[in-house]
C-alpha cells in the first residue's frame, strides 16, 4: 500500500505539469531573478517562470491555521492551505502574469490555487468560451468576486458575461450579478443602456433566489440607485417593497446592508466628491477658454524674454576694468603696502614704545607687622 502525501502540494504536483520548456534547470531557488543563471555565467536579467509544483509548495508554506479557519467558515472548499489575501498579492507579484500558470492552478481545484489564478492570468486575452468554463467551475462567493473583480472586468466579455445572471446555479448567477454591479460601480459601460428593466427584474426574482445570488443582487440594486435620476426612484421604490434581505452568512461577522439606506449614503458620497471638484473642471466652456489662450500666452511670454534680458543687463553697474602694473607707474600710483610690514611695525612700536613687564613691575615693600600684645 502507498504511503500517503506528505503534503497539499505532493498530492496535486502530478495534476498538472508545465511545459518541457518551462521547467526549471538546474534546481534553482523558487522563483529566482538574480544569480546563477542557467544561460551562462553572470546574474538573470528576467526572472524564471515558477513551476506548478514550486507555486503550490510556497502556498503550503505560506499557509497558517488560523487562516484556514476562517476560510472555512466563510465556505472555502477543501483542500485549501489557509493563506491570506497579503501573501497572496506578494505572490502574485513575484509571479506577474503567466496564464500558463494560471491554468495549471485553476485545473487543481485547490481554493488559494485558485484565487492566486485569478491574479496572474490574461484577462484581456481570454477566450468567451474559457472564461465561461472558469465561471461555472467557481465553488464559493469569496471566489467568485474575486474572479469578478480580476478577471471578468478585465476581459473584453463583461457585458456577455451578464448572461450568467439567468442561470439557476447558485455561483454562476451571484458571478452574474456581481458582474453587473461591478459594471455600475467602477466603469462606464452600462451608461447608454437602459437599466430599469434590471430593477424590475431584482424586484421578481430576489424573493426566491438562492441565498449568495440574494445578496448580489441587493449589492445590485444599490449600485443601480446609485445612479440617480429617475432610477434612483425606481430602485428606491423597489427596495421599499421588498424589505429587509435576509442572507446567511454562516459563522461570520458580515451582515446584509440595507438597501434603502445605502442608496442614500452612496448618492451623498458622490455629491460629496463633485462638491470637492474645482468649478473648473465642471465648466467646459472655460476649459476650453483656457486651453485656447495657452498657446497665445506661450508666444508672448517668449516673445517678452529677450526684453527682461537686456532690462537686467541694463540695470547692472559696470565693473571696474583692471590696472596693470604698467599704467599703475604711470600715472605715479603709489602701490599698497604689504600686509608684512604693518606687522612688523606694530611689533616694533610694541616692543619699543611700552616698557617691559619686568621693568614696570617692581616688588612691593612687605607691610611691617604688627607687634603682639604681651600680657
Amino acid at each position: 500500500m502507498d504511503a500517503a502525501p506528505r503534503s497539499t502540494a505532493d498530492l496535486l504536483a502530478p495534476v498538472l505539469r508545465r511545459p518541457r520548456e518551462a521547467r526549471d534547470v538546474g534546481g534553482e531557488p523558487l522563483g529566482a531573478a538574480v544569480g546563477a543563471c542557467p544561460r551562462g555565467p553572470g546574474p538573470c536579467q528576467t526572472p524564471r517562470a515558477m513551476t506548478l509544483k514550486e507555486t503550490m509548495a510556497e502556498l503550503e508554506r505560506l499557509g497558517s491555521p488560523q487562516t484556514r479557519k476562517t476560510f472555512l467558515r466563510h465556505g472555502a472548499p477543501e483542500p485549501l492551505s489557509g493563506v491570506n489575501f497579503g501573501p497572496l498579492t506578494a505572490l502574485k507579484k513575484r509571479i506577474g502574469t503567466d496564464s500558463v500558470l494560471a491554468r495549471a492552478l485553476w485545473a487543481t481545484g485547490h481554493a488559494e490555487a485558485r484565487l492566486l489564478a485569478t491574479m496572474v492570468v490574461d484577462a484581456p486575452a481570454l477566450s468567451w468560451a474559457e472564461l465561461d468554463t472558469w465561471a461555472k467551475q467557481l465553488d464559493w462567493y469569496a471566489l467568485t468576486d474575486v474572479f469578478v473583480t480580476n478577471v471578468v472586468l478585465s476581459s473584453p466579455h463583461a457585458v456577455k458575461a451578464l448572461e450568467w445572471t439567468r442561470s439557476p446555479a447558485e455561483w454562476l448567477g451571484r458571478a452574474g450579478w456581481q458582474t453587473l454591479s461591478s459594471l455600475l460601480a467602477k466603469t462606464q459601460l452600462l451608461e447608454a443602456e437602459d437599466l430599469r428593466p434590471w430593477v424590475k427584474r431584482i424586484e421578481q426574482e430576489l424573493p426566491t433566489a438562492k441565498n449568495r445570488v440574494r445578496d448580489a443582487m441587493n449589492r445590485a440594486l444599490i449600485n443601480l440607485g446609485g445612479t440617480g435620476g429617475a432610477l434612483q426612484g425606481a430602485a428606491l421604490a423597489t427596495a421599499k417593497r421588498l424589505g429587509r434581505v435576509d442572507v446567511d452568512h454562516g459563522d461570520t461577522a458580515c451582515e446584509t446592508p440595507d438597501a434603502t439606506q445605502a442608496i442614500h449614503k452612496l448618492q451623498a458620497r458622490k455629491e460629496a466628491q463633485a462638491a470637492r471638484k474645482p468649478a473648473r473642471a465642471q465648466n467646459p466652456a472655460r476649459k476650453e477658454a483656457s486651453a485656447a489662450r495657452t498657446p497665445a500666452r506661450k508666444q508672448g511670454q517668449a516673445a517678452q524674454k529677450p526684453a527682461r534680458k537686456e532690462a537686467r543687463v541694463a540695470k547692472k553697474p559696470a565693473r571696474k576694468a583692471p590696472v596693470s602694473v604698467a599704467t599703475k607707474r604711470t600715472t605715479g600710483a603709489t602701490e599698497k603696502p604689504s600686509r608684512k610690514a604693518p606687522v612688523a611695525t606694530k611689533r616694533k612700536t610694541s616692543t619699543e614704545g611700552k616698557p617691559s613687564r619686568k621693568a614696570t613691575t617692581a616688588k612691593r615693600p612687605a607691610a611691617p607687622r604688627r607687634a603682639r600684645a604681651r600680657a
